[in-house]
């Protein structure tokens, strides 16, 4: 992954400049800052080590492609980058292989890759993998599932427990219910058996 170090006295002034260098914004950017003593007299110096999203998004591409060609799949990808998040779709001659049981390959595929970034550049990016459209048709699942429950749970004001989900399935469920007047979500349990309950409010 391209990485490159700036330093100076002032991580302000110096994250200023070169941002006014390179024609860069903090949103086009992740950067990390180490301070360092040097001298008889200790002055402080900073480096800052910054690298593009365009960048990350690059090498996760490239890491994708070398393992899912070990995988002996044919894979194509289309990425995005908005608001932060990088967006990666794959597109396969075997997506299930890709997708694995309840979307477990790809979620461990998206652990990896956000450590692999992680070990190189000290943040976790926000990173979205995807095959073809199964985030997109997950969602729009657990959407109605979300609503759909939440509606039984108002009438019948009986709590109800759903399966196990990972945290972005969770966390999914939590927006959608979140401004609902007549429910609300708890997740409770260990991983990998953690589940969200959806509960009555009291009138």
């Amino acid at each position: 992954m391209k990485i490159e170090v700036f330093e100076g006295k002032d991580e302000q002034e110096l994250l200023e400049s070169i941002l006014q260098e390179k024609n860069l914004t903090l949103d086009d950017i992740v950067y990390y800052t180490t301070k360092t003593k040097t001298g008889l007299l200790k002055k402080e110096s900073v480096s800052i080590h910054i690298s593009t999203y365009a960048d990350i998004t690059e090498y996760i591409k490239e890491y994708l492609k070398s393992l899912t060609a070990d995988m002996g799949l044919e894979v194509t990808f289309e990425s995005k980058i908005r608001e932060k998040q990088i967006t990666i779709k794959m597109y396969s001659d075997n997506n299930k292989i890709l997708i694995g049981k309840s979307g477990q390959t790809l979620q461990a595929l998206t652990t990896v890759v956000k450590q692999l970034v992680y070990n190189q550049i000290n943040s976790y990016p926000y990173v979205i993998l995807d095959v073809e459209d199964y985030k997109e048709k997950k969602e729009k699942y657990l959407e109605r599932l979300a609503k759909n429950i939440a509606k039984e749970v108002a009438s019948t004001k009986n709590a109800v427990e759903l399966e196990n989900m990972n945290s972005y399935e969770r966390r999914i469920v939590h927006n959608i219910l979140t401004d609902n007047p007549s429910v609300y979500t708890e997740s409770i349990g260990e991983e990998p058996n953690r589940h969200i309950v959806i509960k009555p409010k009291e009138d």
